[in-house]
């Protein structure tokens, strides 16, 4: 079987340990011609290429042959892992800075051992990796990249939805550190388009925030409290992302910067039972 840039299915994804910064084994997967054309890619010879499928009346089991492939979308690389039995619940899994869409996969299973996960990958390079938007200082950054990568991405996220035929209303949007920032950003910059947000690690970014009615939207931001540099912008996020009418809860747990069980747990629950989680705890 040729090589291909295929990581194992799913149910493969080791539960979460640490920091994601580990890659999942690669294996090969043949996979048949889907019924419309998608822009999925592969890695041959260190060089990434285009795989045009075209085939009439293929079903959605077909379809879900595209699971772990990567694949792009407006101008975004990303990878979708989605279970057979398809419940209605989507996770976009936004990665922090310097690595790739993979290295949040086993959080997004632990998180929602049944939902669709869709694993994006930034589209600013950095030291080998990846990160959503120009980074100025560790707390500083380049308030012209936000705005078009949140604008971008905005894009990215509602194609997503037609192509796969999915509801928004049933999406969460988790992201870590970088990748946080960049759905609070798009939060704020795109109201409406996501209604519930899990934010590890998160600052605030922009240096002008428009009127936004965030009255629909759910957010869940969980600090570490031995994360020293981001930990006290966690406060002003949530009161940011309040007076704008999101209703936010807040932890803060025995951590640095690094995510892990902990982070999967508190999230898990409050996804599963909004009353689970108090407006701030310590764990």
């Amino acid at each position: 079987m040729p090589a291909c840039d295929h990581p194992a299915h799913t149910a493969s994804i080791p539960p979460a340990r640490g920091l994601y910064r580990q890659r999942n084994g690669l294996k090969c997967a043949r996979f048949n011609q889907l019924s419309r054309s998608l822009k999925i890619f592969r890695f041959e010879a260190g060089k990434l290429t285009k795989v045009t499928r075209n085939q009439k009346d293929v079903t959605m089991a077909e379809e879900s042959l595209e699971d772990g492939i990567l694949q792009e979308n407006s101008g975004f690389f990303y990878r979708l892992h989605r279970p057979a039995n398809l419940p209605g619940d989507w996770l976009f899994l936004q990665h922090g800075s310097g690595v790739d869409e993979t290295t949040l996969l086993p959080l997004g299973r632990q998180i929602a051992p049944h939902a669709a996960l869709v694993a994006v990958r930034g589209r600013i390079p950095q030291e080998g990796g990846f990160r959503w938007f120009t980074r100025i200082t560790p707390t500083r950054f380049e308030q012209t990249s936000i705005r078009a990568e949140a604008d971008a991405f905005a894009g990215f996220v509602d194609g997503i939805a037609k192509r796969h035929r999915f509801d928004l209303s049933r999406a969460t949007f988790v992201g870590y550190s970088n990748g946080a920032n960049l759905v609070s950003s798009v939060m704020l910059l795109h109201p409406g388009l996501i209604e519930r947000a899990a934010l590890l690690r998160p600052m605030p970014v922009l240096d002008e925030v428009p009127p936004a009615d965030l009255s629909k939207a759910r957010a869940l931001i969980i600090a570490g409290a031995a994360d020293l540099t981001y930990a006290p912008f966690a406060p002003v996020l949530a009161a940011l992302l309040s007076s704008h009418g999101a209703k936010v809860e807040t932890h803060t747990i025995a951590s640095g910067h690094e995510i892990g069980d902990p982070d999967a747990e508190i999230v898990r629950q409050w996804l599963a039972d909004p009353a689970v989680a108090v407006a701030t705890s310590d764990r």
